[in-house]
């Protein structure tokens, strides 16, 4: 099974078939030197010389049935070959501009690729930040609650630490009230001892 020929040796071949169509005698025809102009800017274009290889080989071949043709059956085969023809540069511009969409539907899924890249780090980034500012906010809440403990436990010591110097004054103030009363009872006795005294002969 033959292997298919490849755009750049169709269009090799076909280039070497409008030269010698060309050199033949049939090319003085202003209508096939014309129509093989058209399609020779087609095949030595760089840009399209790889597109439409089937529509350029039927539009040669239209050429060469131009150049045969004779008497009435001329201008059947001019119009064809101008159909073909046509039809070549046509399906070489559509080729072009399907190469062009492709590009761009490339670029556009790059770009979106990219554009999808840059979002997730921005979320990655976003997400980064949000998890620092909670962590920063749950330290800030932790060293809240420690101190909140501290300032309670200090509170209770100092509260505790009244409650004892409280406890001592009350002590020392019940002792000296009793040390009072016990002089005062003792004073008491003795004024009363002091008359008794003085009334013995």
């Amino acid at each position: 099974m033959s292997s298919p020929l490849r755009p750049q040796r169709v269009a090799s071949v076909l280039a070497l078939g409008l030269a010698v169509s060309l050199s033949a005698p049939a090319a003085e025809n202003p209508d096939h030197l014309r129509l093989s102009q058209r399609l020779q800017a087609v095949e030595t274009d760089p840009t399209r010389n790889a597109l439409a290889a089937y529509e350029r080989l039927q539009a040669r071949q239209a050429l060469d049935a131009l150049a045969a043709a004779r008497g009435r059956s001329r201008p059947d085969a001019l119009q064809v070959a101008e159909w073909r023809v046509e039809t070549a540069e046509l399906a070489a511009a559509t080729g072009l501009l399907d190469a062009e969409l492709v590009r761009l539907e490339r670029e556009r899924s790059e770009l979106l690729v990219e554009a999808s890249r840059q979002d997730a780090a921005r979320a990655r980034q976003e997400a980064e930040r949000l998890r620092v500012q909670a962590q920063i906010q749950a330290e800030e809440a932790e060293r809240l609650r420690l101190a909140a403990e501290a300032e309670t436990l200090a509170r209770q010591e100092a509260e505790g630490m009244l409650d004892d110097v409280a406890g001592a004054q009350a002590g020392k103030l019940r002792a000296a009230r009793q040390r009072e009363a016990e002089l005062a009872r003792k004073e008491a006795e003795l004024l009363r001892d002091v008359p008794d005294a003085g009334s013995r002969p």
